[in-house]
């Protein structure tokens, strides 16, 4: 199961890259053209992630960053538009992502309120069965015993008997034969 959700995983991201794409297109579009966009917007988080980026790559090749120099203003507004293009993908990926999360609990809450119901059913048609039965086991204990049963089909084979015995079979008329 595992392994065949990791494809189809991929290829979601994919398909939601593909379709925000145009829309982080036009942002960095609007980085260029637009001087407020791009002073107030896309400056500010370059120079931040540039800033960490070199902070980290000197610590790790054991220097001390103390001062680390700004970035131009032409590659701080590239890079301030591409930051923002790949935060509006993932924006829309982890919108797309909390939207399913809200339609998955949904359906498991449609799901057990299902099954509630299904069960509450099914402990009313027990509880009607159990009358039922009640009942049924109070019309056997109103019904005469088996052995007073037996008693009356034995006084009518007596009186079948004495009835008999009183009657002779008559003999058979004959058939008058041609």
């Amino acid at each position: 199961m595992v392994v065949g959700a990791f494809p189809m995983a991929k290829l979601l991201y994919l398909g939601i890259r593909q379709v925000s794409k145009p829309l982080a297109n036009r942002i960095k579009e609007a980085a260029r053209r637009s001087e407020f966009f791009k002073t107030y917007i896309c400056l500010p988080p370059a120079q931040l992630y540039h800033w960490a980026e070199m902070r980290a790559k000197m610590r790790l090749m054991g220097f001390r960053a103390e001062a680390v120099k700004p970035l131009n203003e032409d590659a701080a507004a590239e890079l301030g538009a591409e930051l923002l293009g790949e935060a509006t993908v993932f924006l829309v990926a982890g919108g797309c992502l909390v939207l399913e999360y809200w339609r998955h609990q949904a359906q498991q809450r449609r799901k057990r309120s299902e099954r509630q119901t299904a069960w509450e059913a099914m402990r009313d048609e027990v509880g009607h069965l159990a009358l039922a039965l009640e009942a049924l086991q109070e019309q056997v204990r109103a019904a005469p015993a088996q052995s007073a049963l037996e008693e009356l089909q034995a006084q009518m084979r007596e009186v079948r008997a004495q009835l008999c015995a009183r009657d002779p079979p008559s003999a058979p008329p004959a058939t008058p034969e041609e």
